[in-house]
């Protein structure tokens, strides 16, 4: 029986796909996910006043790291050239929560995807770490792909609403 999961060979074993034939492209992905928390822990990274330091600012950091990092953390994931990233972060006063956007670029055989979603998931578990003494009930959520375009598959973009 022939599966669409190409990281698995003919035998049902996990494997790194061959993308030796693929042709060089730029490949663009963003992925965003969200941290929920206490009005005051909001405020704290807000007003700058958290003990640890500057929250965004080292998270930031620390999404950029995980992007150059990720075929370390992500077993079958190929090494690519990161061309540029970006991590940013939207505030929302009204949901108590934090959106961080990573956007990776690239001009390589394979896709940005998992580099993205890594760096956005390091920039939430970063803020958690930082102000964690403040609010341990803060809640990590909606990590996804939001766009992508370059490659084979050609290029997608979601089309649900985010914000619910």
């Amino acid at each position: 029986m022939e599966t669409p999961l190409n990281h698995f060979n003919q035998a049902g074993e996990a494997h790194m796909i061959y993308v030796g034939d693929k042709p060089v492209t730029q490949r663009v992905a963003e992925a965003s996910g969200r941290i929920v928390m206490q009005p005051q822990t909001l405020a704290v990274i807000l007003q700058g006043s958290a003990r640890k330091g500057d929250v965004l600012g080292v998270a930031r950091l620390a999404g950029i790291m995980a992007v150059k990092k990720t075929p370390e953390l992500i077993p079958l994931s190929h090494n690519i050239q990161t061309e540029g990233c970006s991590v940013d972060f939207v505030p929302e006063e009204k949901t108590c929560s934090i959106k961080a956007i990573c956007s990776v670029i690239t001009v390589a055989k394979t896709g940005a995807e998992m580099e993205a979603l890594t760096g956005v998931t390091a920039a939430l578990l970063t803020i958690y770490d930082m102000v964690k003494a403040v609010d341990r009930g803060m809640s990590i959520t909606d990590i996804r792909l939001e766009k992508k375009s370059g490659g084979k598959s050609g290029d997608f973009i979601r089309e649900d609403d985010y914000d619910r």
